[in-house]
C-alpha cells in the first residue's frame, strides 16, 4: 500500500534539529584523533586508546541511563544532552587557547560525549516512535540516514580546510555550537508530552537495566541483527584510528586529503538511504535488510592495500563507497525493523542496550586493534579485520524466516499531539 504520510511542523523541527547536529559532527570528523596526532604527537597506540577509552566509559556511564530516559520525558532529555555535549566540546579549545590542553582532557570530554550520545539516541528513537505512526517510520529514519550522509560529505572537507586555516581545534568549536543549536531546534518543536506512566515504584530496579536487552535477545530477529551488527560495527570503526596514522602519518596524506578520501565517497550513504524505501517497498523489507547486511561486510579489506599518492586516495574512495552505499541502505531498514518490533514502554532501553553494547564493542575491538598495530603494523591490522567483516554475514538471520514480519504492538503509544 502506498505510504501516504506527510511529515508535519514537529517532525520537520526535529528533523531540522537532527541536521544541524549532524552537519557539525561532519564538521568535526574525526578532530580529536587528529588533535591527538598533528597536536599531541601520539602514536597509534595512544590514538586507539582515546577512541577505545571514550566509549568503553561513556557506555559503562550510559547503562543506567536507559531506564532513566524511558520514564521521563524525552524532549527534555534531548535538550539536557545536547547541552552536555555542547558545554564538554567547548572545554577543548578554551584548554587549547589557554595551553592547557591535555591527553587526559581528550579521554574526559570524550567519555561524556560517548555517554550523552547513547542517552540522547534513546530519547530520540523513543521519541520519534510517538511521533510518526508506524507507515511512516521508514520514510522518517531515511531522511535522518539522508541527512547524515549529506552532512559527511560535505562537513569533512570543510573541517579539513578549517583546520588548515584556523587550527586543530576550529572543528571541534563548531561542533559544540552545533549542539547548543540542537538543542534550541528541539525546544522549538512545542506540544505537549506528557510523563510516561510506570506501573510500580517509581525508583529505579535492577530488572530495568537488563529489561533492553531481555528484549533484544529474545527477539528472533533482533538478536542475529544485534550480534551482527556490534561485530561489524566495531570492526569498522576499529579500523578509523588506524587509517588516520597510516594516511596521515606513514604515507605523508595531508589532513584535508584524509578527510575528502572519507567525504566524496558518501555520496553513496545519500544513495543507498534514497533507494531504501523503494527497494522495500518492491522487494520487501525484510529481504533488503539482509541483503544490505551482506553487502557492508564485503569492502574494508581493501584498506590494506591502500598506497601513497593518487591511486592510494582513490583506492580509499572506491572502498569507502561501496561501504557507505551499503550501509545507507541497512541503517534505516534496521532501524525501522528495530522500532516496529519494540513495545513503545521499552524503546528507550532497548535502544539504550543496542548503543552501550555497541559502543563497548567498539572500545574493545579498537583497544585490541591498536595493540595489533602497536605489535605489527596499522596494514597489518587493517587486513585482519577487512578478513573478519568478510564473514560476519553468518551472523544474520539465514533466512527471511528467520525475521518475523508483524510488529510489536505491547504497550501505549504515547499520546503526543498531532505532528
Amino acid at each position: 500500500m502506498k505510504d501516504t504520510w506527510v511529515p508535519g511542523r514537529r517532525f520537520r523541527w526535529l528533523w531540522a534539529a537532527y541536521a544541524v547536529s549532524a552537519y557539525g559532527t561532519g564538521f568535526g570528523f574525526g578532530a580529536f584523533p587528529l588533535i591527538a596526532v598533528l597536536v599531541l604527537h601520539c602514536g597509534p597506540a595512544q590514538v586507539a586508546v582515546l577512541a577505545a577509552a571514550g566509549r568503553a566509559v561513556g557506555a559503562v556511564l550510559a547503562v543506567p541511563l536507559g531506564p532513566w530516559v524511558e520514564f521521563h520525558r524525552k524532549r527534555p532529555v534531548m535538550v539536557a544532552m545536547d547541552l552536555l555535549r555542547c558545554a564538554a566540546m567547548l572545554s577543548v579549545p578554551a584548554a587549547y587557547a589557554l595551553g592547557r590542553l591535555g591527553f587526559v582532557q581528550l579521554l574526559v570530554v570524550s567519555v561524556l560525549v560517548a555517554a550523552a550520545d547513547i542517552a540522547f539516541k534513546a530519547a530520540s528513537g523513543a521519541y520519534l516512535k510517538a511521533l510518526v505512526p508506524p507507515a511512516g517510520l521508514l520514510v522518517a529514519n531515511s531522511r535522518f540516514e539522508a541527512t547524515t550522509w549529506t552532512a559527511t560529505v560535505v562537513g569533512p572537507p570543510l573541517g579539513g580546510a578549517a583546520i588548515g586555516l584556523f587550527g586543530p581545534v576550529a572543528t571541534v568549536l563548531a561542533d559544540a555550537i552545533s549542539y547548543l543549536l540542537s538543542a534550541l531546534g528541539i525546544r522549538a518543536i512545542g506540544g505537549h508530552e506528557p510523563r510516561p506512566a510506570r506501573a510500580g515504584t517509581a525508583r529505579l530496579r535492577p530488572a530495568d537495566l537488563l529489561e533492553g536487552w531481555r528484549h533484544i535477545l529474545h527477539h528472533p530477529g533482533l538478536r542475529p541483527l544485534f550480534l551482527n551488527g556490534i561485530v561489524v560495527n566495531g570492526l569498522i570503526m576499529a579500523s578509523e584510528p588506524l587509517l588516520v596514522v597510516l594516511m596521515t602519518g606513514r604515507l605523508g596524506f595531508a589532513p584535508w586529503q584524509y578527510t575528502l578520501a572519507f567525504a566524496a565517497p558518501c555520496v553513496g550513504g545519500l544513495i543507498g538511504s534514497r533507494l531504501a524505501r523503494p527497494l522495500a517497498a518492491r522487494y520487501g523489507h525484510r529481504r533488503m535488510l539482509l541483503l544490505s547486511g551482506v553487502l557492508r561486510a564485503c569492502w574494508s579489506l581493501g584498506l590494506a592495500f591502500v598506497g601513497p599518492g593518487v591511486p592510494g586516495l582513490v583506492l580509499v574512495m572506491l572502498v569507502q563507497f561501496g561501504l557507505v552505499t551499503s550501509c545507507g541502505l541497512f541503517n534505516p531498514l534496521l532501524a525501522t525493523y528495530r522500532l516496529d518490533h519494540t513495545a513503545p514502554d521499552r524503546v528507550a532501553r532497548t535502544l539504550s542496550a543496542w548503543s552501550v553494547s555497541s559502543s563497548a564493542a567498539i572500545a574493545a575491538l579498537t583497544a585490541l586493534w591498536g595493540l595489533l598495530a602497536a605489535l605489527t603494523d596499522p596494514r597489518t591490522a587493517l587486513a585482519l579485520a577487512g578478513v573478519l567483516l568478510l564473514a560476519t554475514p553468518l551472523l544474520l538471520p539465514r533466512s527471511r524466516k528467520g525475521l518475523p514480519a508483524g510488529p510489536e504492538t505491547a504497550g501505549a503509544r504515547e499520546a503526543l499531539d498531532p505532528a
